[in-house]
């Protein structure tokens, strides 16, 4: 099977240090996709903007920090954490969001959507 990966947006739409949005369109349905980058130079990491627990689109807006080894975003409505690289809720395993490899072409970032 080979891979595909779409373009979401621009590499400089990122936002060093914060989320920033993104809409991912396959075939016609559309999907928010929340971006992190940590620093300049650091991977981009891609999780689904939808919290479940807040049952509301807001993952972008959360504040990026770590947990131990992980990387996690923590939700601006009721502060769970979600690890960036693989969707998982730290405080309720049963919780996660989806998570997407991501890479950066020509300046533009892309997600693995197969």
């Amino acid at each position: 099977m080979n891979e595909v990966w779409t373009t979401v947006c621009n590499e400089d739409d990122l936002v060093i240090g914060s989320g920033v949005c993104a809409l991912l369109d396959q075939g016609g349905k559309q999907e928010q996709v929340a971006l992190f980058r940590e620093t300049r130079d650091g991977p981009v990491y891609a999780i689904a903007n939808y919290d479940p627990v807040g049952d509301a689109y807001v993952l972008s807006r959360g504040i990026i920090g770590s947990i131990g080894t992980r990387i996690v975003v923590a939700s601006p409505l009721y502060k769970q954490h979600f690890c960036l690289e693989s969707g998982l809720c730290l405080e309720d395993p049963k919780v996660s969001v989806k998570a997407w490899s991501v890479r950066i072409e020509s300046g533009k970032v892309q997600l693995r959507t197969a």
